[in-house]
């Protein structure tokens, strides 16, 4: 279920659409943010929390498929829905191939954009919840000690204590003393957790 503190904002140069929009989103309960053109857009500071984007694809000047590029270049993930009245199969491609989440027709039922809205929301939620487990696993990495951190890659590439005792020219018992201390920081209680944990943040395991 979509939270409501979710946050949808709408770009479309026709005020009509736009004030249409904003009850309509805000009479499911989430907060509606409008503007008149992308400019006016990626000139405002946006509150940071789960929301879409809703984009008219054709406005002067800079155009919401150009706008969608815009954003891909800054880095910024928030969902696409496009709402055009002149749509056309190149645009749509275009469109989803950026990773618009829909691509709606005018006339559409409110119905319609509303699901879209909520799938559109529920990504973000998740891919906010996947870029935080992400941060919070770096930070265990770092917690690690440059020692700990060699151990890790030994042991999430399979060897076994004594092999890295023997590379490393560490008693066996200073071993296993490290690896308690990574499992700890890590947070984890098997080898299969860890090796998962590592591989989320781009750590290869391969020692070949």
């Amino acid at each position: 279920m979509t939270s409501v503190d979710a946050a949808v904002f709408v770009v479309d140069d026709d005020p009509l659409i736009r004030d249409s929009l904003e009850q309509l989103i805000k009479s499911v309960g989430l907060k509606a943010y409008t503007f008149s053109s992308a400019q006016e857009f990626l000139e405002k500071d946006l509150p940071d929390e789960p929301g879409c984007l809703i984009l008219d694809i054709r406005m002067p000047r800079l155009s919401g498929l150009d706008l969608q590029d815009e954003l891909a270049q800054k880095g910024l993930t928030l969902p696409v829905i496009f709402i055009t009245g002149h749509g056309t199969v190149p645009l749509s491609v275009r469109a989803m191939k950026a990773g618009a989440v829909d691509f709606i027709q005018k006339p559409f039922e409110d119905q319609q954009l509303l699901d879209a809205i909520h799938q559109a929301i529920d990504k973000d939620i998740q891919k906010r919840r996947e870029k935080a487990e992400i941060s919070e696993i770096k930070k265990r990495v770092e917690s690690l000690t440059p020692r700990e951190y060699e151990i890790l890659l030994a042991v999430t590439a399979g060897m076994l204590n004594k092999q890295i005792a023997y590379d490393l020219k560490l008693s066996e018992n200073t071993v296993k003393t490290h690896r308690a201390h990574i499992m700890q920081k890590m947070k984890v209680e098997s080898l299969a957790d860890l090796v998962r944990l590592i591989e989320r943040v781009g750590i290869t395991t391969d020692k070949g």
